[in-house]
């Protein structure tokens, strides 16, 4: 069985309490060997941590999602490269722009973003970006930082336009794809998918949300991450091994902390 890997889930989720074991076992039987559990705020680190030091398959970021910034402005670039030090953390983030929802103040967003980015300049580890209806701020600021200085980054969960897309790609980026590019009105999102260099693509579920079809608004878990991949196989034209391969071998790349599996 070819290996895949969930570049981004929420094992600390309350949806998985009660049956992580499972849930990690299961993703395990559908080939996906490695998995990171993402940190939404920084200050529940802890309980991220801790999932991430029970289970050899799973490492971990540290981060503040968009949601979040308000609460979070205070937490500073030093912070994040200390706790980024554990052996299991492998990313800074999540962090990014969310104007769909705006549950944090704009500014607050901008500014938590921006002090990600420093972290994961300092750090060279992979910032996981989340970006939703912010296309042209995010390519701003990207632009911005980059001519500072460079950094690894990942736009998580792509959902946005090919410009955007297309911008990471020009600054060194990856793009990683979920289970939304399996639903029936993604076409244009798997064009877009199909106009990327297969070395720049990743695989994930975001569980537990966004669960591919045939699971569509159900519960996602991992082990799903296998349905993304067929799909995102489809879309470029190779075979699922081809790309399951490929996945693996960029994320390997991008998230350099995490050993080469033996």
């Amino acid at each position: 069985m070819t290996m895949l890997v969930d570049s981004h889930c929420h094992l600390d989720f309350p949806d998985f309490a009660e049956e992580r074991d499972q849930i990690i076992e299961r993703a395990h039987e559908a080939g996906v060997k490695l998995m990171v559990t993402i940190c939404t705020r920084v200050r529940r680190f802890q309980q991220i941590k801790e999932i991430a030091e029970t289970y050899d398959s799973v490492y971990c970021s540290v981060g503040t999602h968009p949601h979040q910034a308000g609460e979070e402005t205070d937490v500073t670039a030093e912070e994040l490269i200390e706790l980024a030090k554990h052996p299991k953390v492998v990313a800074i983030g999540e962090a990014g722009l969310d104007y769909f929802y705006d549950h944090a103040p704009r500014e607050a967003q901008e500014k938590v973003l921006r002090t990600h980015i420093n972290a994961a300049r300092e750090t060279q580890l992979p910032l996981v970006i989340h970006s939703r209806d912010a296309d042209e701020d995010m390519m701003r600021i990207l632009e911005e930082e980059m001519k500072i200085g460079r950094f690894p980054a990942l736009l998580h969960c792509f959902s946005s336009g090919k410009e955007l897309a297309m911008k990471g790609l020009e600054l060194g980026l990856y793009v990683s794809f979920s289970g939304i590019l399996t639903f029936k009105r993604s076409t244009e999102l798997r064009e877009i998918a199909a106009e990327l260099p297969m070395d720049r693509l990743l695989v994930e579920t975001d569980a537990p949300y966004l669960a591919p079809q045939p699971w569509r608004g159900k519960r996602n878990e991992p082990a799903y991450v296998a349905h993304t991949n067929k799909v995102l196989a489809e879309a470029l034209g190779v075979s699922e091994k081809e790309m399951a391969t490929a996945t693996t071998a960029n994320f390997l790349r991008l998230f350099s902390k995490v050993p080469q599996p033996a």
